[in-house]
């Protein structure tokens, strides 16, 4: 008889245990949507933190909107440098006589007229100059300058602004080999009248010949300066 009271309460205790496990799985059957079990035994609702998009920083939100980040508005662009050439440097004072040290003096051989030089004057300066008179030139140790061709005086003194140029020719020659004494000069010298026209006024110029020369006989003359290149080269 002990032994079955012993025995019946062990029994009675092994169902029990067995109800509450049951139970405890009954109650606590958490399954998804597929059948399986959450690992946490609970599903996030959709608004929860962990399914928020991150937030951005303060200070990432401050760079984005940073005036260095933004493109610039300003669709204006920057204008050329302004440059200026010989032609339109500005007058700086009262006008002054042209001669060789306020301008740059270049001799060239013509084509046409045949047997003729042109000879231009540039105002180098920054002053406006005045071209009086004709040029006083001088080939090689001449002593004394060629006259000038009468009909070419122009009606007004020759005014040079700062970069413009003036213009005479010398001819050289008879087209027809009819002047005498005729030689090859290497080198050229001209002189710049003053207002009256009689004398010669500042420094002369130098400018180059043509490597063979420039051969002149004794039909030697010149025009009066003139203000553009074609008036020049029609005598």
């Amino acid at each position: 008889m002990s032994s079955l009271r012993t025995f019946r309460p062990r029994l009675v205790g092994a169902a029990t245990l067995a109800l509450a496990a049951l139970l405890l799985t009954a109650c606590g059957d958490d399954t998804g949507s597929d059948g399986k079990a959450s690992a946490s035994g609970a599903t996030a609702p959709p608004n929860s933190p962990s399914t928020a998009a991150p937030a951005t920083s303060p200070s990432t939100a401050a760079s984005a909107d940073s005036p260095s980040s933004r493109p610039s508005s300003s669709n204006a662009k920057p204008g050329p440098a302004t440059t200026h050439g010989p032609a339109d440097r500005p007058d700086s004072g009262n006008p002054v006589t042209c001669e060789g040290s306020n301008t740059k003096t270049v001799a060239a051989p013509l084509n046409r007229p045949v047997n003729h030089m042109l000879l231009t004057v540039t105002n180098t300066g920054g002053k406006t100059c005045f071209l009086y008179g004709y040029p006083g030139v001088r080939f090689g140790e001449a002593q004394a300058v060629p006259p000038v061709i009468q009909d070419s005086r122009p009606q007004a003194v020759v005014t040079l602004k700062p970069g413009e140029s003036g213009y005479a020719s010398v001819n050289l020659s008879a087209a027809d080999g009819s002047g005498g004494s005729g030689h090859t000069e290497k080198s050229v010298a001209v002189y710049f009248q003053g207002p009256s026209g009689n004398e010669s006024v500042g420094a002369g110029a130098h400018p180059a010949l043509p490597a063979k020369g420039a051969y002149i006989d004794d039909s030697l003359k010149v025009t009066y300066w003139q203000q553009s290149m074609d008036n020049a080269v029609t005598w």
